[in-house]
């Protein structure tokens, strides 16, 4: 049996890889399209804290702002670490209800599609320097690293999910 404080360490590491994971993502695809590795970021951190709502603006060099870049990786991590918390106490509940591990695929896969059109939704003003897939890209890249470390703290999870659901 999962205890509670094992659900939230595991959780809170979960969210920290992936938060981790699509900084990374981030930061790579901002440096191969020749932009600061800071760029969409900060970009996003203008959005949400400067009100940055004209796309056009995007069309121009901008100088980075360090304080939006700290209050929008705050952000991030904090929400990151929210979902990770979650994911971890389905899976959870998963292993200790074998019966329930088909509802928790069945949400956690929900999961990731919401969180993908919510973000994408949110950002569409950014679309030229933010495409779809990437917002699809390193989200799907968070949950299997993530993922990947759930799996291997948690050897069960992975039968428990795909043999109730398969």
């Amino acid at each position: 049996m999962v205890r509670s404080h094992g659900t939230i360490r595991d959780g809170l590491v979960v969210g920290l890889i992936g938060y981790a994971a699509v900084a990374l993502f981030y930061s790579a695809f901002d440096a191969l399209a020749a932009r600061d590795p800071l760029y969409t970021v900060d970009l996003l951190g203008k959005a949400v804290f400067r009100g940055l709502r004209d796309p056009g603006v995007l069309s121009f060099p901008v100088a980075l702002d360090g304080m939006a870049i700290f209050l929008y990786n705050a952000l991030h991590l904090a929400i990151a670490l929210v979902i990770g918390i979650i994911v971890t106490a389905l899976a959870g509940e998963a292993e200790r209800h074998p019966g329930r591990a088909r509802l928790v695929l069945f949400t956690l896969i929900a999961g990731f599609v919401v969180t993908v059109a919510i973000v994408g939704l949110l950002t569409t003003p950014m679309r030229p320097v933010l495409p779809w897939w990437s917002i699809v890209v390193a989200n799907a890249l968070a949950v299997i690293v993530a993922g990947s470390y759930l799996v291997r703290q948690r050897p069960h999870l992975w039968h428990r999910l795909t043999l109730v659901a398969g």
